[in-house]
This record gives structure tokens, C-alpha cells and sequence, in this order.
């Protein structure tokens, strides 16, 4: 059993988790890692949103398990992935919350990338 603290999110830490209405692009390497119209925003307190992409909208194929892992008492336990194609600047640049605290269970399923370790997280409208 582990023995990290558990959080939940309120008016000291709020976090919010909307449907992102645009369409996300992840590129490494002149690749597209990540394509995506069913994004979440996550906004986490002060931080900047995070774009989480479902799995099914990641080429999963591109990107390396690695055993590198960390704790948000908010969030759980997050994993790592990195994307070799990026080189040594694309080490550890996912990462994903494989069973998410209620609080934020939407973002289960889901990665999200270091926007320093990729080329580009890009938003443009749907459909364009």
C-alpha cells in the first residue's frame, strides 16, 4: 500500500479538465507523434494547461516506455515514454497517468508532452 499523500483539487489548487475544441499536433523530427480532435485541457492552479491526447491519437509505435516515474498528489502516479526519434532532448518528453485519481480520471488513457522536448504542440481550428 502506498504511503504518498492524496490531494483533492479545490479553491487552494483547482484544476479543471475541458474538451479541447481544437485540433492538437504533436511533432518531433518532422514527425507527427500526436494528431488529435479529442484533446483535454488540463489546468492545474497557476500552471500552464497541459494538452492531454487519447491514446488512439498517438503513434505509440514512435515513442519508448522508459522507467523513469513521479508522484502529483493531485494526479497519481505518472509514467514515462521517450520519443528516440527526438534525441537526447526527446528523453522522457511524455508522460501519462495510467490510473489517475478520481479527481482527474478523465485524463486516464491519455499523454501529454513536454512542450520543450518535442518541435511543436500545435493547435489549429477542427476540421482545417
Amino acid at each position: 500500500m502506498s504511503s504518498e499523500p492524496i490531494m483533492v483539487p479545490g479553491p487552494d489548487h483547482p484544476i479543471t479538465i475541458e474538451p479541447n475544441p481544437k485540433r492538437v499536433i504533436v511533432t518531433v523530427a518532422g514527425q507527427v507523434i500526436a494528431d488529435s480532435t479529442d484533446a483535454l485541457t488540463l489546468q492545474e492552479s497557476k500552471y500552464p494547461p497541459v494538452q492531454y491526447i487519447p491514446r488512439k491519437d498517438v503513434a505509440m509505435a514512435l515513442l519508448q516506455p522508459t522507467d523513469h516515474h513521479t508522484y502529483c498528489p493531485y494526479k497519481g502516479a505518472a509514467s514515462y515514454f521517450s520519443i528516440p526519434s527526438g534525441g537526447d532532448r526527446s528523453a522522457n518528453a511524455v508522460w501519462s497517468y495510467e490510473d489517475p485519481y478520481p479527481a482527474v480520471a478523465a485524463i486516464g488513457q491519455h499523454l501529454a508532452f513536454y512542450p520543450d522536448r518535442v518541435d511543436g504542440i500545435r493547435e489549429e481550428p477542427a476540421g482545417g
